[in-house]
């Protein structure tokens, strides 16, 4: 039988970026099934499977809305020529069969935002050009006759896209991101000692790590400022045009002593082993693939109500849910991780949580949507 031609579309593939991860797995996952694989976009940064087809797609762009618009044309005028059988955008362009709303809701995002920010900057950021461009793409999106199923990494992200667009429930399909277990798993006392010599960090400190780029909308200040009080170091593995502004911060709380800035990392793996728990006190994210990792290492989570991922967390048993900008909430969870090396229970609790989350379980999910769309 011919294999069915999949295409995901990905503006650019980042090694470090949560949808792309998710895309790799994805495809990793779908190997050895009955499709066949393509990818379009702008760049691919990553390595190359040669099972899988690359279409670049990378149109002359002048400014964020001229980029996005004309990747946006250009991917579906290559899509519409090549006669996909199914079409899985992760970017907001009307006309494809899937769409993968690992970003969330952007109307949502601006609103929280908004909050934090003083009035004039406000009207700002609700009439800036781009951020009107995107809602209006996010819409056209929704409202398009060829969107047949929305894949969802969070029930939280469902529940925005009923609100706000009024898409049929029945549409959308929760589906978390892989994990793989025996990749991501907790270190020895003996490796974590080594890890620690290597970042100079006393062996017997409590270590929280941060991950993600975009330090803004990631919630590094309120993490720093929940660190300050405490005796806790803190990993910072990420980067930020702005890090300067957060150095300048730690210094101005006399805890820059303790907090290491480690910049983007292809592999993560060594800093959630050095650590004993997850600080994210992120403003808004659907589901950063962040906890899985680090929750498959054994680590307890700290993180908000407005992160899909808060959803695999067992408040106080498994790590804490914490308002993002609560900072006396956020520096009591920070004082009541464990130092993993006296008291596990936390990580142990957190890693079963995710180990049902396989490679196998999310191909088989997707399969089976695919199938049921095809047929």
């Amino acid at each position: 039988m011919k294999p069915y031609r999949l295409a995901i579309v990905r503006q650019k593939y980042r090694p470090d970026g949560g949808a792309e991860r998710f895309v790799s797995r994805a495809l990793e996952a779908l190997e050895g099934e009955n499709l066949e694989l393509n990818v379009i976009t702008r760049e691919w940064q990553g390595e190359r499977n040669e099972n899988w087809h690359i279409h670049i797609c990378n149109p002359a762009k002048l400014g964020r809305i001229s980029r996005e618009r004309g990747f946006a044309r250009s991917a579906r005028e290559l899509w519409l020529k090549e006669k996909f059988d199914l079409v899985q955008s992760h970017e907001r362009i009307a006309g494809c069969d899937i769409y993968r709303a690992g970003d969330g809701v952007h109307q949502r995002w601006l609103t929280l935002r908004a909050q934090t920010l003083p009035a004039w900057r406000r009207a700002l950021l609700m009439n800036d050009r781009y951020h009107r461009y995107v809602v209006a793409a996010e819409r056209a999106m929704y409202q398009s006759p060829q969107l047949r199923a929305v894949i969802c990494n969070a029930e939280m992200v469902k529940r925005e896209i009923i609100e706000t667009f009024g898409f049929p429930e029945e549409k959308i399909h929760v589906i978390y991101n892989a994990i793989d277990s025996s990749r991501f798993l907790p270190a020895t006392p003996d490796e974590r000692q080594a890890l620690r010599d290597n970042l100079a960090i006393p062996h017997q400190a409590v270590v929280l790590v941060f991950v993600g780029s975009g330090f803004d909308r990631k919630g590094l200040a309120s993490a720093i400022k929940a660190i300050a009080p405490t005796n806790r170091y803190l990993l910072i593995v990420g980067q930020d045009k702005n890090e300067q502004q957060y150095r300048k911060l730690a210094q101005s709380l006399g805890c820059l002593e303790r907090i290491r800035f480690m910049g983007v990392q292809k592999q993560t793996l060594p800093f959630y082993q050095a650590a004993d728990g997850l600080l994210l006190p992120t403003k808004y994210d659907p589901f950063p693939n962040v906890i899985l990792e680090a929750m498959a290492c054994g680590l307890p989570v700290i993180t908000t109500p407005t992160c899909g991922g808060s959803e695999f967390i067992v408040d106080q048993e498994s790590g804490f849910i914490c308002g993002a900008l609560d900072i006396n909430q956020l520096t009591q969870a920070v004082s009541a991780i464990p130092s993993l090396n006296n008291d596990n229970k936390m990580g142990e609790l957190a890693r079963v949580r995710v180990k049902n989350e396989t490679p196998a379980r999310l191909s088989q999910q997707l399969i089976t949507l695919y199938k049921n769309l095809l047929e």
